[in-house]
């Protein structure tokens, strides 16, 4: 059964931005697909076994920070 989380990330500004979080969640393998809207700056991940800590780490590790 596939999940979903929504996480805010507020420092997204710029298609560089979008792209470096997109694909930082897409290579986590229990990641199906990633949506992100940089006006809002909410990130929606789906996949099977998310884990938000793991979510998270990714997108520090891209250089920003999540909030729920």
């Amino acid at each position: 059964m596939s999940e979903r989380v929504e996480l805010v990330v507020p420092d997204m500004s710029c298609g560089h931005c979008k792209r470096a979080v997109s694909e930082a969640l897409s290579a986590l393998p229990a990641v199906t697909n990633v949506q992100v809207d940089l006006e809002t700056k909410q990130v929606v991940v789906e996949g099977e076994g998310l884990n938000d800590a793991t979510l998270r780490a990714a997108i520090v590790a891209a250089g920003y920070e999540a909030e729920p």
